[in-house]
């Protein structure tokens, strides 16, 4: 094989968009690759079992590429997307099957129920906020694919309207190298966008020493025991306008980024608690208090937990016409047993990294007999599947949700019942 150069023919897809061919006994991941083609492939990177590889030449096409709309796509480009190639009703069939081969081999449920993926209303222009990294002379840019530099951009198809207005405004600006920069764009606010210091995965602060209560709803506070990322909370807020209600959401707090599929969301967790107006619910890592908010409005009571505090302080905001509800600013495994009045269900929708084990255990021990787990990473949802299947739930279903078009990431509701 002159220069690791040979024919693979392209029959699924993995995690992380990657489409798999086997040569010589193991599997060959080709980022920007499609099931369905033959291609001309050069390895990148051996790993011994298996191997990444670029393409060199597609020899015989998927009847359902199309041509990305994005400069910046591709090897070498942007690493943002990895499905712009893919015909939008073929990429929700392909996120099915990879939430379904995520369930099976990571969590050993071979007979989960996964529904098709729900697309969103707009492949493109959809994202509210995106974080964007700063070169080393000032500019705004996205990680490359080589995941080592900043490939600047001009423009990008994902950005809703009024939030590319505000990027296409910071063109010409000059950043500080090495910073990131946020841009939110609200539905009842200007844009705003604010700078944060270091690479990191959460966007976070230490939580304050002392409690700090609001009546009626009781806030516990304790110190986060890992170092967060800083940022400038000074920069102020926007609003957002989803089903009916106006959700206050700070600099650094985290709200969903596809406003209706976030709404999506909502209405598949509350189908899923079916409420009859007598339940006690937690809602874990509640955030701003999206799923709060109309949980609240079906459920008896709510308990919310919630380990960042400026988030904690919008939802105190947001929650304001309610009395059913408290709210802790703690870790989920040190807030749950000073709940102690009986749970009837649970919902929770915790970052990429999914629930360490000790809020799992903790979620466990409260016996709720449902959970709605909202996910936007199959991986560690498949993993936590496992985890409660073991302590006695049943999965009962799996609701992909295309939060993401364009990329590989996909967003999840799942049912669980004991």
């Amino acid at each position: 094989m002159a220069d690791n150069i040979f024919t693979l023919e392209l029959t699924s897809i993995a995690h992380g968009g990657s489409a798999i061919g086997r040569h010589e006994g193991r599997a060959i991941f080709v980022p920007y690759g499609i099931p369905g083609e033959r291609v001309q492939v050069r390895i990148l990177q051996d790993k011994g079992r298996f191997a990444v590889a670029e393409i060199v030449e597609v020899l015989e096409e998927a009847p359902y590429r199309v041509e990305p709309l994005c400069p910046y796509f591709g090897q070498g480009g942007c690493g943002g997307c990895q499905f712009q190639a893919i015909d939008y009703a073929k990429q929700l069939e392909f996120k099915q099957q990879i939430v379904t081969d995520q369930i099976v081999r990571l969590g050993g449920i071979t007979n989960a129920l996964v529904h098709p993926t729900i697309p969103s209303p707009t492949p493109y222009h959809y994202r509210s906020h995106a974080t964007f990294h700063v070169t080393h002379n000032g500019k705004l840019g996205f990680v490359s694919t080589n995941h080592r530099s900043i490939l600047p951009i001009e423009e990008c198809l994902l950005l809703a309207p009024t939030l590319e207005a505000a990027f296409e405004d910071a063109l010409d600006d000059h950043f500080t190298p090495g910073a990131r920069i946020r841009f939110q764009a609200g539905t009842a606010s200007p844009p705003i966008d604010f700078a944060m210091g270091g690479i990191t995965d959460d966007v976070a602060e230490p939580l304050p020493e002392q409690p700090n209560r609001h009546n009626p709803r009781q806030n516990k506070q304790r110190p986060a025991p890992r170092p967060q990322l800083q940022a400038d909370f000074d920069a102020g807020y926007v609003e957002y306008n989803l089903l009916d209600r106006t959700f206050r959401c700070s600099s650094g707090s985290f709200f969903q980024v596809n406003l209706p599929q976030a709404a999506k969301l909502v209405e598949l967790v509350l189908e899923r608690l079916n409420l009859h107006g007598n339940e006690h619910v937690l809602d874990l890592y509640s955030g701003v208090g999206l799923f709060t908010a109309f949980i609240a409005a079906s459920a008896a009571h709510v308990s919310g937990v919630e380990s960042f505090a400026p988030a904690v302080d919008d939802a105190v905001h947001n929650l304001n016409d309610y009395t059913n509800i408290d709210l802790y600013v703690d870790k989920i495994e040190a807030a749950l047993p000073e709940i102690l009045v009986a749970v009837d269900a649970a919902v929770v929708d915790p970052p990429r990294a999914g629930m360490d084990a000790a809020a799992l255990d903790a979620l466990v021990a409260k016996q709720p007999q449902q959970i709605v787990y909202v996910s936007c990473d199959p991986a560690t949802l498949a993993r936590d599947a496992k985890r409660l299947v073991a302590a006695g739930y049943k999965l009962r279903d799996v609701q992909p949700v295309d939060m993401f078009p364009q990329t590989s990431h996909i967003e999840c509701v799942a049912h669980f019942t004991r």
